[in-house]
Formats: structure tokens, C-alpha cells, sequence
């Protein structure tokens, strides 16, 4: 067979997967709804293109494929009813764990308010034919991410 003649090679799909560590517990983050959503290169509108959830490791395996064409990825973690499931692992006194004095908070304490965070957004570049994985390290005042591989 000669180069003419071979199929060509299928083109490499554009993936994206993720996982979540709950710092403050020192555990994978299990039961988090994640959604994903796709733009164009053109700026146009997010496109919903698929959900799930992490799984009790904190990954979430089973995310879409991206479409053609896609220039950005935006993950949506709902982290409030994760937060609300595990507050009783949280301990009593963390706050008074904490550098700072309780009064700077100007609100409410989370335990009846919820995390500070109630979700976390991120989007990012993608470039066709590569595959993204991106952590979530994730805990009820912050949380941080990185290109993983």
C-alpha cells in the first residue's frame, strides 16, 4: 500500500478531563456537578456541551469530546451542595484555626451561609487535537488550578 492509496489518519480529538482535591479535608472531592461549555474561535456564544459528575476518586471521566472549531472551554463546578454534604467534617473550631480574627468577616458564618465560594468558573484556551486535564484544588475559603497531564 502506498501513502496515496492508505486511509488517512483520523484527526486527534480535543479532550478535556478534571479532577477535585478537597484541601481541607486532605480528600478527592466525590459527587460534584460539573458542566461544560464550548465557544468558537469567533467569540460567539457558550454552547452547553455536556455534564457530569466527579466520581468518589474526584475525577470526572466521562466529559464530551470538544467539537471542531472549539477555541474555549468553560468547566462550571457546583461546589455549594458538595460543601453542604461534608460540613461535618469540618472541625468546630477551624475558624478559630484560622491567622485572623473572626470578626473580618463581615457576614454570616459559612456553616449557615455556605462556602464563599458556591461555584467555581474557569475557561480556557484550548488547540485542536490535545487533551486538557485540569485540577481543582478546591476548599470552602479558595481553590487554585493548573494545567495538569
Amino acid at each position: 500500500m502506498t501513502a496515496a492509496s492508505s486511509p488517512a489518519a483520523a484527526p486527534r480529538r480535543t479532550s478535556v478531563s478534571t479532577h477535585i482535591l478537597d484541601t481541607s479535608r486532605g480528600r478527592p472531592a466525590g459527587g460534584v456537578a460539573v458542566q461544560l461549555s464550548v465557544r468558537d474561535g469567533d467569540g460567539g456564544a457558550w454552547i452547553a456541551h455536556g455534564a457530569s459528575s466527579t466520581d468518589a476518586d474526584g475525577r470526572c471521566k466521562n466529559l464530551p469530546d470538544l467539537p471542531e472549531g472549539t477555541a474555549q472551554v468553560r468547566l462550571r463546578f457546583e461546589v455549594a451542595p458538595y460543601f453542604a454534604r461534608t460540613a461535618h467534617h469540618t472541625p468546630d473550631n477551624a475558624e478559630e484555626q484560622q491567622d485572623a480574627p473572626r470578626a473580618r468577616d463581615s457576614g454570616p458564618d459559612t456553616r449557615t451561609r455556605g462556602p464563599f465560594f458556591p461555584e467555581v468558573v474557569l475557561t480556557f484556551a484550548v488547540d485542536p487535537g490535545e487533551h486538557y486535564h485540569v485540577p481543582l484544588l478546591l476548599n470552602p475559603y479558595g481553590y487554585s488550578v493548573y494545567r495538569g497531564s
